[in-house]
């Protein structure tokens, strides 16, 4: 090793496969994972299955940059085999379970995928057209017995785990190829590099409020938030449960049965558990954080739910783009019945720099809207094969979230709607947000989206549309009343129609391009 060498590796910093051999390579017998059929596996038993997870994908040919793409359901097979690809250093690629196999050939064919891993329970067919349309699809791998591909399990199953070792990596390295939900369009593969990875890992460690022993309930997809936690987790001596997916019955269930102190959800969960009729057979009352974020939440409802629930609700703000934490509003600013402080999504946390910027890219007043941009270690790495998109979403040094919002009090950011939601109605511009907030304040709404809708007099009108809660009824003509009374006659729908279900992502947000197209030719 010459000197030169020697100097870079001097100050070289840690990543996340260091952290995980870390985390994996102490107290052993403390419980890392329990399962359904009653086993809990330590530290120590993760530690050996990601040993001969990794052992196996290296006799199967996968290596540093070879491109790796999930497809699964929640088990615990996904934390072995993602955590064995880390210390491969290839780049991986979650692909959302509830996605078309059109979605996942998209996917598959953009990113450059070689190695699909797969559950053999529900993807096998998938699997087997996915290779059949993909030529780059040179290897399929098995969490089990199947007649396509190779079963990954049984031979990690007859390995002998060894030590861990981290692979020498750099900070622009890509690590992860995600895309995003595709509601604009085509969805984009998000070039996650290691030091986006470990900034993320490094703010949920010291931003989150996590519970003094953490047993963490994971009823999210794996495939994107759901499998953020496993760091955080392990690197604070705490267990994972995890569910097949979100059941209100099983996650209430679970709760119970495993004392969960903490879970990640999204609001249309949390709406879920509130109105599910067995709401009130379980005790809920070892929880002491539920993570949410994802989406808006109604502050109507999320005030309801701190008052069944208690003070244990944490929001975090972030995209795809800049994962998981850019603004957080913490338990005790949860602020019960202030419902302009429950509509906040909280403040920056210091590990990113965060302004709200007008369309030329200048600092807005308190007060004025403006476009959410951030800056720092935690923002990704462009998007894959995209350069005109990159260089429109990065511009001036900010990654441009597209969110506009409100910088009120002490601070705190009050997101007023997505850039492409904003309705121009009369030449006057009108956040749907806004207005969802109002109408979700009567006690008979479940949800509501509000959308604009063409108008030959308005240009745009805006259209409201409504799910009531079980057994409660009200009329357009009040809600309209409502929006009149508390946001003037300018924001107040023009018509609103009643649903039993308002369209929905893959991720459980409101889904308005799906709604959008629902009115495009109704007035």
């Amino acid at each position: 090793m010459n000197d030169t060498d020697a100097e870079q590796l001097l100050h070289h910093g840690i990543f996340m496969p260091q952290l995980l051999v870390h985390a994996l390579s102490r107290d052993h017998d403390r419980p890392a994972i329990y399962l359904d059929d009653g086993r809990v596996l330590s530290a120590g038993d993760l530690r050996d299955l990601t040993s001969t997870y990794f052992q196996a994908l290296t006799q199967l040919g996968v290596g540093p940059a070879t491109r790796v793409a999930i497809l699964s359901r929640n088990r615990p097979e996904i934390l072995y085999a993602t955590s064995a690809l880390a210390l491969t250093n290839s780049c991986s690629t979650p692909l959302h379970p509830m996605g078309s196999l059109d979605d996942f050939a998209y996917a598959v064919e953009d990113a450059g995928i070689e190695v699909l891993i797969f559950d053999p329970m529900y993807f096998q067919e998938h699997a087997k057209r996915l290779q059949n349309r993909m030529s780059g699809l040179k290897l399929l791998l098995a969490f089990g017995p199947t007649e396509v591909g190779v079963d990954l399990a049984a031979i990690a199953a007859t390995l002998t785990p060894g030590a861990l070792s981290a692979p020498h990596v750099q900070a622009e390295d890509v690590c992860g190829l995600m895309y995003s939900g595709g509601t604009t369009g085509r969805p984009k593969g998000i070039r996650m590099t290691q030091r986006c990875a470990l900034a993320t890992c490094q703010i949920m460690l010291t931003e989150w409020e996590w519970p003094e022993e953490i047993r963490h309930l994971v009823c999210s997809p794996l495939s994107h938030a759901g499998a953020a936690v496993l760091l955080p987790v392990l690197m604070r001596n705490g267990a994972l449960v995890v569910l097949p997916g979100f059941e209100p019955v099983a996650v209430m269930s679970a709760i119970e049965k495993f004392r969960i102190t903490s879970t990640l959800v999204v609001p249309t969960m949390i709406y879920s558990l509130l109105d599910h009729p067995r709401f009130g057979e379980f005790d809920l009352t070892t929880l002491e954080t539920v993570f949410y974020g994802s989406s808006a939440i109604s502050p109507t409802r999320l005030n309801d739910a701190i008052a069944r629930l208690g003070p244990i609700f944490f929001q975090f703000y972030a995209q795809t783009e800049a994962p998981m934490t850019v603004t957080v509003l913490r338990r005790g600013e949860h602020t019960p019945n202030d419902l302009e402080r429950l509509a906040s999504c909280g403040r920056p946390v210091p590990w990113v720099q965060v302004a709200l910027l007008d369309h030329a890219g200048q600092p807005v007043a308190d007060g004025d809207p403006g476009e959410i941009c951030v800056r720092g270690p935690l923002v990704a790495g462009g998007y894959l094969n995209k350069p005109e998109q990159t260089a429109e979403a990065f511009a001036g040094g900010w990654l441009h979230t597209g969110d506009v919002a409100i910088r009120g009090k002490q601070g705190y950011l009050r997101i007023v709607d997505r850039k492409k939601d904003m309705i121009i109605t009369g030449g006057f511009n009108v956040y749907p947000r806004e207005v969802e907030d109002v109408i979700a304040t009567h006690p008979a709404v479940a949800m509501v989206g509000v959308v604009g809708v063409a108008d030959e007099k308005w240009g745009e009108a805006v259209k409201a549309v409504v799910v009531l809660r079980e057994g409660r009824t009200v009329d357009a003509a009040t809600l309209i009343a409502l929006v009149r009374e508390k946001k003037g006659a300018i924001q107040a729908p023009k018509s609103i129609d009643f649903v039993a279900a308002l369209p929905m992502s893959q991720l459980g947000k409101l889904d308005k391009k799906g709604l959008r197209e629902r009115y495009a030719d109704k007035k």
